[in-house]
């Protein structure tokens, strides 16, 4: 019989044991394409059987697919078949955005990153089981208020825990994130990412130093405003018996009531590790093994 302990602890070990990478290498067996979405092209990884049951990762505003490289040979080798792609502005995809889009617009918006994961959704089969990362969490969430069919199960990494101004309930920052406009908090995120006030290690930071020669600067300045006015779908997620799961760290920007709070309010287990506000990253091993759960619950 096994011991699920036994597990968990050797999940940690190998999570403690993580070395220096390079980001940039994608594992061995990765197809990588450009998906045709609204806004344009996004590039997308994709890892395991074309035929198995699908996992989309969504990575967050600045991050990318890479983000998730630790987490899909895991995913591929449990059965699945898994795909990750950069959000519009992001990255590789920097030149998908809304002057794309018919009739064309002038910003970022949700509506813009909504269509383009449902998109990807309705690219092969469903339903899918979807992990919304940071901002990605809401848009997932959106999402799924629009499709729910499309949706195996739904977990949310690092999501803001509360609709509206998202900012408000972030560790010490909060009181004052109202003041800030969306181009300001960009500059802000994007100094503090260079600056490496997380203590990443040296390869990570060459990575995600490397991103920002691509990413839009305008995508940034979008997302930022509008994670300061994020609808509300958590009576329609509560009133849902999809499997869902809230993962995050326990030194995530936001505290760990709040995260508490919104697991209880939509009913999706809570999974807390002992990381910052990046598990795919620095708990990939523990956080598939939530995952796996997750799915088959």
């Amino acid at each position: 019989m096994i011991d699920e302990s036994e597990v968990r602890a050797e999940a940690r070990r190998l999570d403690g044991a993580i070395p220096d990478l390079d980001w940039t290498a994608l594992p061995d067996g990765t197809e990588s394409y450009l998906h045709p979405a609204p806004s344009g092209g996004l590039a997308t990884i994709a890892l395991g059987d074309p035929a198995a049951p699908r996992i989309v990762l969504v990575p967050g505003v600045t991050g990318s697919k890479e983000d998730f490289i630790l987490m899909m040979p895991l995913l591929a080798a449990a059965g699945y078949r898994v795909e990750s792609f950069d959000m519009a502005g992001q990255y590789e995809s920097w030149a998908a955005g809304p002057e794309n889009l018919s009739p064309p617009r002038s910003r970022y918006d949700h509506e813009l990153f909504v269509n383009d994961l449902i998109s990807v959704l309705e690219a092969g089969s469903a339903p899918v089981h979807v992990l919304g990362y940071s901002f990605a969490g809401t848009v997932s969430q959106l999402a799924f208020a629009q499709r729910p069919e499309l949706f195996a199960s739904l977990t949310l990494l690092s999501c803001p825990p509360e609709p509206g101004q998202g900012f408000r309930g972030v560790k010490r920052l909060g009181p004052f994130t109202g003041l800030a406009t969306g181009g300001v908090g960009a500059a802000l995120m994007i100094w503090g990412v260079r600056q490496n006030f997380t203590h990443v290690p040296p390869g990570r930071l060459a990575f995600v130093r490397a991103r920002f020669t691509l990413t839009r600067r305008n995508a940034v300045r979008d997302i930022i405003s509008l994670m300061k006015r994020a609808p509300d779908v958590r009576g329609l997620l509560a009133a849902s018996p999809l499997p869902k799961l809230v993962a995050v760290g326990e030194h995530d920007l936001w505290p760990s009531h709040l995260h508490r709070e919104f697991a209880e309010t939509i009913g999706a287990r809570l999974a807390v590790y002992a990381t910052g506000h990046s598990p795919c990253e620095t708990a990939p091993n523990e956080l598939v093994l939530d995952l796996l759960e997750t799915y088959g619950s």
